[in-house]
C-alpha cells in the first residue's frame, strides 16, 4: 500500500489525478483529507517552481514520510506575453474567482481578432518520494474564444477552444473524460504515470 498526499483541496483536480494513477494499492489524500493545512505563497516565476514550493510545504508537514504530488497550472495567452501565466487563478486579484478571471481576460482581448486569440493551457506535476522528484510538464494548444461557453470544468475553461477540438468546443462544453483524455494536466499525468511504472512496478 502507497499513500500519496494531494498537495491541494480542489476536487476536479483530486480526481482527474486519481483516475490517471490508478495503480493497484495506492491510495490519495487531499490535504483536507489527511488533515494537513498548506497555502504557501507561490512566488516563482514558473510553474515547475510553484509546484515545487507547494510540494514541499506539505511535505515538510508530514515530516517527509510520505509522498507529496503538487501541480501548477494555468493559462497562457499569446497576445498578453503568456499572462495570465502563474497569475492564472488571481489575475483579477484576491480573492480568486473564475468569474471575474475570465471577464478580466475577455476584456484584455476585446480588441484582439481570432486570429491572434493563439493560447495554451500548461501544466506541470511535481512528486516527491523520499529523496527522489518526478516533474512532468504537459500542455495544450487552443485559442480563447469572445464569450463563456458550456457548463462542465472550471476556471478558464468557458473560453478556452483546444485545437484538437477544431476549434468548436469550450472546454466547459465537453464531458470531464473527454477533457481528461486531451488537457494539459491529462498530458502531464500520462507521463507521469509511464515515469512511476518505469520505477516502481
Amino acid at each position: 500500500m502507497k499513500t500519496i498526499i494531494i498537495a491541494s483541496n480542489n476536487a476536479h483536480k483530486i480526481e482527474e489525478i486519481e483516475t490517471a494513477l490508478d495503480f493497484d494499492g495506492w491510495t490519495f489524500q487531499s490535504m483536507r483529507q489527511a488533515g494537513i493545512a498548506s497555502d504557501p505563497e507561490e512566488t516563482a516565476d514558473s510553474f515547475e517552481g510553484n509546484a515545487r514550493i507547494k510540494a514541499e510545504a506539505v511535505r515538510a508537514l508530514c515530516s517527509g514520510q510520505t509522498a507529496v504530488l503538487a501541480d501548477d497550472s494555468g493559462l497562457e495567452v499569446d497576445a498578453l506575453d503568456g499572462a495570465p501565466g502563474v497569475r492564472s487563478a488571481r489575475y483579477a486579484g484576491e480573492p480568486c474567482d473564475d468569474a471575474s478571471n475570465n471577464a478580466k481576460l475577455l476584456r484584455e482581448l476585446a480588441q484582439v481578432p481570432a486570429d491572434q486569440r493563439t493560447a495554451r493551457f500548461v501544466c506541470t506535476l511535481v512528486m516527491l518520494d523520499g529523496d527522489t522528484e518526478y516533474t512532468v510538464r504537459g500542455t495544450i494548444e487552443g485559442s480563447i474564444g469572445f464569450e463563456a461557453r458550456g457548463e462542465q470544468g472550471f476556471g478558464y475553461d468557458p473560453l478556452f477552444l483546444p485545437d484538437c477540438l477544431g476549434g468548436n468546443q469550450t472546454f466547459a462544453e465537453v464531458s470531464q473524460e473527454r477533457k481528461n483524455a486531451i488537457s494539459h494536466r491529462g498530458n502531464a499525468l500520462r507521463k507521469l504515470k509511464d515515469r512511476l511504472s518505469a520505477a516502481y512496478l
